[in-house]
């Protein structure tokens, strides 16, 4: 569940690196010309908004009982490419194409699956009524990032509520993301937003799920040093930091039913990956030498999908010696235990002087839990607007 990044089909330059990489530096300032304070910015972040808001749209839609994974997976990706290709088409100041597309390849997690399922077309799994399914994806214009998740439970009548303990990690998850959206706010601390989700998964009898981070995005950056760990353990720790004007939150919400510690079930299912780009290595194998050129090519700072390769059997042969020498990051598909209850919403936050702006959001499914919020603090919070009223202008 950790986050990485996906694809943009452009060759990789000292650009991209040092962008990508500026954010692993403890005292790296971005200056305002890359920030949401440069309204520029906050229209490519939107454009992005739009673009998997669409796609999110579609994948939604077509998520029905016995659509194929790989097919709706296939179907999110070449909408956001599609969408992509409607906006900025002129060339930049410095006589540049303006790169856009794939954040995070389209994945589509079903019931006990937690995330990262984006399956080759090779795998024939099909979607069956009454199975939660969670879809999540990212696209970004010129290294801006927008990434939205959400959580459809296939009724027999979409129009009847979802209910029962998928109700309630899915209620549990919308309220917690509300609450969550109004902590992130300038002087506000990493620790109290995940105090915030977890008090609503505890009043909701459900679990934070192990492992989940609300990263900071920066341009070509999909996981920033900042981030919201919502649960720690003996294994997972993060310092304190605090909550600045003018960052972007990849809000990352995953409850489940269950103890919340996912597991991998097998390797051979990861499909997505993102280049390591801190590492080097001289690989010794033809073959992994050619899938590491085509990744360092299409794919220089951002996650990528197995069904992206042009050629899925021999990139597969070729990534083992990648991972073997950690030139790669794995998002492996995890699994909460069968039976178990799991919800993903995620939506894009800009922190912006007069609010917050959700630019994405979860597309809404009727939900009737028993279970409600007891905490009067995080009540009275998520009754508050995200963006101050602007005061009316005296009559002259």
């Amino acid at each position: 569940v950790h986050r990485r990044l996906i694809e943009t089909p452009f060759a990789p330059t000292e650009k991209h690196r040092e962008l990508a990489m500026s954010d692993y530096g403890s005292d790296h300032e971005d200056d305002t010309e890359h920030t949401l304070a440069n309204p520029a910015v906050v229209d490519k972040y939107k454009v992005a908004a739009e673009i998997v808001n669409k796609a999110l749209a579609a994948v939604f839609a077509a998520c029905v009982p016995g659509a194929k994974v790989c097919d709706l997976c296939g179907l999110g990706d070449k909408t956001v490419e599609t969408e992509a290709a409607k906006f900025y088409n002129k060339k930049d100041k410095d006589g540049n194409k303006i790169e856009k597309g794939i954040a995070f390849p389209t994945c589509v997690s079903v019931n006990n699956q937690v995330c990262h399922n984006s399956p080759t077309d090779d795998v024939q799994t099909v979607l069956e009524e009454g199975q939660a399914v969670k879809i999540d994806l990212g696209a970004h214009v010129d290294g801006y990032i927008a990434v939205v998740a959400t959580t459809k439970v296939l009724n027999a009548d979409m129009n009847a509520p979802v209910v029962g303990q998928q109700a309630d990690v899915m209620q549990a998850a919308v309220i917690a993301g509300e609450a969550a959206i109004r902590k992130l706010r300038p002087g506000n601390t990493t620790t109290a937003v995940a105090a915030a989700i977890a008090k609503v998964a505890e009043d909701f009898g459900v679990n934070v799920v192990e492992g989940v981070l609300t990263h900071t995005m920066k341009r070509f950056v999909i996981d920033g040093n900042k981030v919201v760990l919502h649960k720690t353990s003996p294994e997972l720790k993060a310092d304190e930091e605090t909550i600045g004007l003018n960052e972007v939150y990849a809000l990352d919400i995953v409850l489940s039913s269950g103890d919340g510690k996912p597991k991998i079930h097998d390797e051979k299912e990861t499909s997505v990956y993102k280049r390591a780009i801190e590492k080097n290595y001289k690989l010794k194998m033809q073959a992994s030498r050619a899938v590491f050129s085509q990744i360092t090519t299409k794919f220089p700072t951002m996650p990528f999908t197995m069904r992206a390769m042009a050629e899925v059997r021999g990139a597969r042969l070729g990534i083992t010696e990648c991972i073997t020498h950690e030139l790669l990051h794995e998002y492996p598909v995890l699994y909460e235990k069968p039976g178990d209850a799991v919800a993903h919403f995620k939506a894009t936050v800009l922190v912006m002087q007069n609010g917050n702006d959700r630019v994405t959001t979860w597309t809404a499914q009727p939900i009737k839990s028993d279970l409600e919020l007891n905490d009067e603090d995080l009540k009275a919070l998520i009754l508050e607007p995200l963006k101050a009223k602007k005061k009316k202008k005296p009559k002259a």
